[in-house]
């Protein structure tokens, strides 16, 4: 009896010592998730319609979704009965300091994935593709970039768009004014009551803006464009590959099934609070075979549709 006693004494012992050496072996993000029970998730309080808030000041949208599928993804890998989520407001200035610095361990926005922002942080899969155009009112008759010649032009702080169109200025010496706003929704209101005659943007974001503006009909999207369709994925610390697995799984999971697809049409095939804006932008060729393919590649010409 005593032998059987000690045996299972020592099952125990050695199932505790599995368990802690497990829990050890832990690093980087999932690390800190497990120790504080908690997962922190950046938002975007204007991305239309990938993180923004709605009428109760939550954020909601189409990486919002995506990101709850990486936290119960994060849940059953750290084997958790219970995992908080934080919600942190991030601008596209603060985004990458509050991933890098700890604050946040999820950016679930529009933030496009480049070779430049790959020095700092990593990307989890593709969840959209968009190129860089600008937006202005009917009535100034814009059509190129060329058009923009010394005009006041506005651009959100902190993205690539705003560089893209610094570039351009310079490289063809367009003689553009160029105003920064704080945010997407400043950026369009400088166009609304005029101070810019254009912002410039990713396309569907400009398009969620001109949808739920107080006169769609006076607004034009460019087809001239400053890029080339660029991947948007949710970001994540970088040099961290235990988390990165997880996430990149949980994505690739997601996207592969019937699921992605509904979950696409849920924000831009179908009316979406809190107005009940319809943005109708079908899924592109392009993104179809991203999401058969889960790639997490800054390379645009690498989602080409064959």
């Amino acid at each position: 009896m005593m032998r059987r006693r000690m045996i299972g004494l020592a099952v125990a012992a050695a199932a505790i010592c599995a368990a802690q050496a497990k829990a050890e072996e832990l690093t980087g993000t999932l690390k800190k998730i497990k120790e504080t029970g908690t997962i922190t998730i950046g938002y975007r309080d204007s991305s239309i319609p990938f993180s923004y808030l709605d009428d109760n000041q939550k954020p909601i949208g189409f990486a919002m979704d995506i990101c709850y599928k990486i936290v119960d993804a994060v849940q059953k890998e750290l084997k958790l009965d219970r995992l908080a989520v934080a919600l942190n407001p991030v601008t596209s200035s603060t985004r990458i300091p509050l991933l890098a610095n700890g604050t946040i361990d999820l950016e679930c926005g529009s933030t496009t994935n480049n070779p430049d922002r790959l020095k700092q942080v990593a990307f989890a899969n593709t969840h959209f593709l968009t190129a860089t155009r600008f937006v202005s009112k009917k009535s100034n008759k814009l059509n190129t970039v060329e058009d923009l010649r010394g005009k006041s032009v506005t651009a959100t702080s902190g993205t690539t768009n705003i560089k893209q169109l610094t570039e351009t200025n310079a490289v063809r010496n367009l003689g553009i004014n160029i105003l920064p706003a704080k945010d997407h929704a400043e950026a369009f209101l400088m166009v609304e009551t005029d101070r810019a005659v254009a912002f410039v943007m990713d396309d569907i974001l400009l398009a969620a803006f001109v949808t739920g503006s107080k006169d769609p009909d006076a607004y034009i999207i460019s087809t001239d464009a400053f890029s080339r369709p660029e991947p948007c994925g949710i970001m994540l610390r970088k040099d961290d590959p235990a988390f990165k697995k997880v996430v990149d799984g949980a994505t690739a999971a997601l996207y592969q099934s019937p699921e992605g697809q509904r979950l696409y049409d849920k924000w831009f095939m179908q009316k979406i609070p809190p107005k009940g804006l319809n943005l109708n932008v079908p899924i592109g060729a392009e993104l179809k075979k991203a999401f058969a393919r889960p790639s997490d590649s800054p390379d645009p010409d690498s989602y080409k549709a064959m």
